[in-house]
């Protein structure tokens, strides 16, 4: 049984028999993992305070070939980030965000996702409630590039040709982006995107801040469930993605 020793994360903890947690981790080496942490709720002396959700460190994984859930031995953690939990902004935010992660990565290295995802906690977790919604969407975007699913912005996502950006364009998430006038023509539905969210979305795929009012964050967050959702394995919904876009923190 190989013992796997990786960066990693703690997106989601539930309780399993009368001492133990099962737990999953998105990780550096080995995508996202199912373990159990046995005795962890009846003793304190192996993992602490570990495994809290969003801590972050070294997580000593004992696989075993075949099975989707393995041992884990030790977590020893670099980044708590208990302001996440401080808030319930930022804690619905991070949800989402472990949601979303859960979804659509699997088990294989994805060191730039794990990057990323460990990035948008990090300036969640430093964010004023305010801007709690512009840091998670930029964080969620870049996520969904990084998966493979980007999408295209600068250009018609069907024909190529090159967008006026002063003019709205229809967004179809179907086809992968924004479309031009006669594609749009052929491919009803979607929603209109104006010029300045047009540049929202391309600042945040670039990793770059970006101001909201309320009413701009609410359509940014409609916008990328509805992405999303094509892009997911199945049509389960996105629980905590919705609590988070419902919620009015």
């Amino acid at each position: 049984m190989p013992l796997l020793q990786t960066d990693a994360v703690v997106l989601h903890v539930a309780t399993y028999l009368e001492s133990s947690l099962i737990l999953r981790l998105a990780t550096r080496e080995a995508g996202v993992q199912s373990v159990v942490a046995r005795g962890a709720r009846s003793s304190r002396k192996r993992f602490g305070n570990a495994l809290d959700l969003f801590a972050e460190g070294q997580a000593q994984i004992q696989t075993k070939p075949g099975r989707d859930l393995h041992a884990l031995n030790g977590f020893d953690v670099t980044r708590a980030r208990p302001a996440i939990g401080a808030d319930l902004g930022r804690f619905t935010a991070a949800s989402g965000m472990a949601e979303c992660v859960l979804r659509l990565v699997h088990e294989e290295a994805a060191p730039s996702v794990y990057d990323t995802l460990v990035r948008g906690f990090d300036r969640l977790a430093g964010a004023p409630p305010e801007e709690t919604i512009g840091v998670a969407l930029g964080a969620l975007w870049q996520l969904v590039g990084e998966v493979g699913f980007r999408p295209v912005i600068d250009r018609c996502a069907e024909c190529h040709g090159a967008l006026d950006p002063s003019a709205d364009v229809r967004f179809l998430g179907a086809v992968g982006g924004a479309l031009c006038v006669p594609c749009a023509r052929l491919a009803p539905g979607g929603r209109l995107l104006p010029p300045a969210a047009r540049v929202a979305i391309t600042r945040w795929l670039d990793g770059e801040s970006v101001t909201l009012e309320p009413v701009e964050a609410r359509a940014h967050q409609r916008l990328l469930r509805e992405f999303l959702a094509l892009h997911l394995p199945d049509n389960r919904p996105l629980k905590a993605f919705q609590v988070w876009e419902q919620g009015r923190w």
